[in-house]
């Protein structure tokens, strides 16, 4: 195995696991046995969103997806531990990407469910205190950023997710979209994610994810980005 070669997974795997615990560290709902990770229970019932998001696309994303990227991300780690201990560089460059997605996944996933709320506990509404303060420093009025980020959501080509996110650097907030299931990292901090995968909303919406896009905002839950801002 050439250093070069031994050098560049060092890195890599240095990268990933900086990426991790950034992302750990900044939710409290990553639950892990033993060093696993495992699939938090909601705050709510999957039926108490509706009629914004359905009881039963809660219970698909949550039981079916979501414990998915938490069963493939365990498998991954398991077998880059296997790879480690072999000296196998190979193998475990080539589980980075799939330790990045799905854990990830698993990262994103647990951040959202608790950026939701039922309108009894809150959910919906317009943002108070710091987080309106921070929104109208940014975007001028909560309508305007509504309109942006419903933009941003629209405009992501395929499956991803668009985020709120509080620069570390500058303390500004700003909205970015981000592939696939990549996670929120680096000088970010996120603060309230939106799933534009579709099957976040096709059993219910179809093709029309701007109703989906429009709804979700009426079970938004403002007390946690307030928490993470």
């Amino acid at each position: 195995m050439s250093a070069t070669l031994f050098r560049t997974s060092a890195i890599a795997r240095s990268a990933l696991r900086a990426r991790t615990s950034t992302k750990t560290a900044a939710m409290a709902s990553m639950s892990f046995v033993r060093g696993k990770a495992t699939l938090p229970d909601l705050p709510y019932d999957y039926g108490a969103l509706e009629p914004s998001i359905s009881g039963k696309i809660m219970e698909l994303h949550h039981k079916n997806h979501h414990q998915t990227y938490v069963n493939s991300y365990n498998a991954a780690s398991e077998q880059m531990q296997a790879a480690e201990q072999k000296g196998d560089i190979q193998t475990q460059t080539s589980l980075l990407p799939l330790i990045n997605f799905h854990g990830g996944g698993h990262i994103n996933h647990s951040l959202f469910w608790e950026n939701l709320a039922p309108s009894k506990n809150g959910g919906g509404g317009e943002p108070s205190g710091k987080v309106k303060t921070a929104i109208e420093s940014s975007y001028g009025d909560f309508n305007s950023f509504k309109t942006k980020f419903n933009a941003a959501l629209a405009g992501i080509q395929g499956s991803g997710w668009a985020w709120l996110v509080k620069d570390n650097e500058t303390g500004q907030v700003h909205i970015r979209t981000y592939a696939n299931q990549d996670p929120v990292v680096g000088k970010y901090t996120p603060l309230l994610g939106i799933d534009a995968w579709e099957h976040a909303y096709y059993l219910q919406y179809q093709n029309r994810k701007a109703e989906y896009f429009s709804a979700i905002w009426d079970v938004i839950n403002w007390k946690t980005v307030e928490q993470r801002l």
